[in-house]
């Protein structure tokens, strides 16, 4: 086995080309948490979303708390490397950006093991299908100026394009106005298009979600994502018996612990697993195992380029969320490899790991420098 010889980390923030704004926030740049992981002359690498502001936050966790606990051990270990840096970090995290470090390392351990293994990812987990996947469109942003009308034609260009679903952001205005929105986005795109909401966690009481979802209905929409904050699981469940929409929830969650009290309670038929937020692959695939359990799938939130291989790799993963531009998920400015998408299909990839890795010229581009370098490399003892 491979001993893990040095961990690289780094944190870039990216400017959006717009500032663009959802239901409870606006945003003009995203950080990142970037790793690289090498044993034996090959390289892992993970990543995550680490907000728009406080990205150093998850490179800080990774260099002072869990970066010790893996130099110098077998990258083989994934269980057991999992379990080390959880319990290590039981007073600091088990949430947010401590998590999101797991999850990146993890992630990164991942995908230097497959490529040792000379398979994608996907088949290195043993995988369900082998070719391609099916992504949802994900837009319908507020921007400036931005009427219905050109929402329902943001939305008719999805379709146009090959995708059978496509979400748009709900929440921010009234519910009148946001009617009007989902009546635009419905009509523009047909009968047959599946339309998700994303409420961003607009909502704090349920009889102000039900206001908004009573409108909704008329319109048919897939499901309604996130409608409360992350841990009122009560309203999720209750929401979930009043509304004939399917919830759908879980991008922020962490831990199987967090997965099973949604799934015990029905607040969501739908979970939005992010495995770059709630433990890793590793843990990602224990929360889908259990939603499997409970008959529920997994759509996960984010980053294609790795939720395309996990949903390859789940029976009860059903959708990948896809950004079709690089204007709010600009993360793709930073790999040198993108996934090919094709009639809202994205198209797995043959070669080994994750099948990417870092655009070394573009992270230098935005990173945030530590001294005199962006990455900091931190070595195991001789």
């Amino acid at each position: 086995m491979a001993k893990i010889e040095s961990i690289a980390v780094a944190t870039v923030r990216v400017p959006l080309d717009k500032v663009t704004s959802f239901a409870t926030r606006t945003v003009s740049a995203r950080d990142y948490g970037l790793v690289k992981v090498t044993a034996e002359g090959l390289e892992g690498v993970g990543f995550c979303y680490a907000g728009s502001s406080g990205g150093t936050l998850v490179a800080q966790a990774v260099e002072q708390l869990l970066a010790p606990g893996l130099l110098g051990r077998e990258s083989l270990l994934v269980e057991g490397l999992w379990q080390r840096m959880f319990e290590e970090t039981l007073l600091h995290g088990r949430a947010g950006s401590v998590m999101r470090a797991i999850s990146i390392l993890d992630c990164a351990l991942w995908d230097l093991n497959s490529r040792a293994s000379k398979l994608p990812l996907y088949k290195y987990l043993g995988a369900a299908v082998d070719e391609a996947v099916p992504a949802y469109a994900s837009g319908g942003y507020y921007l400036p100026g931005k009427t219905p009308k050109k929402l329902g034609e943001e939305m008719a260009g999805y379709a146009e394009a090959g995708f059978r679903a496509v979400k748009m952001k709900v929440g921010r205005l009234s519910p009148k106005e946001e009617e009007a929105r989902v009546k635009a986005a419905r009509d523009a795109i047909g009968p047959d298009i599946e339309l998700m909401l994303d409420a961003n966690n607009a909502w704090h009481d349920l009889p102000t979600a039900m206001r908004y979802m009573e409108r909704f209905e008329l319109y048919d929409p897939y499901w309604i994502e996130e409608p409360f904050f992350p841990d009122d699981i009560d309203n999720h469940a209750r929401l979930a018996k009043l509304t004939r929409v399917t919830v759908a929830t879980g991008e922020i969650g962490t831990g199987r612990w967090h997965f099973k009290e949604i799934l015990d309670k029905g607040a969501a038929q739908i979970l939005q697993t992010d495995a770059l937020v709630c433990g890793g692959v590793t843990e990602w695939r224990r929360i889908a195992a259990t939603a499997s359990s409970y008959g529920v799938n997994v759509c996960p939130h984010w980053f294609h380029d790795l939720h395309a291989q996990l949903v390859a790799a789940t029976p009860n993963a059903r959708y990948v969320e896809f950004f079709p531009d690089d204007q709010v998920l600009n993360f793709r400015r930073l790999i040198d490899t993108q996934l090919k998408i094709r009639d809202g299909m994205l198209i797995l990839p043959k070669t080994p790991g994750l099948g990417f890795g870092f655009d070394e010229k573009a992270v230098a581009r935005y990173g945030l420098e530590d001294g005199n370098a962006v990455w900091k490399v931190l070595k195991a003892k001789q």
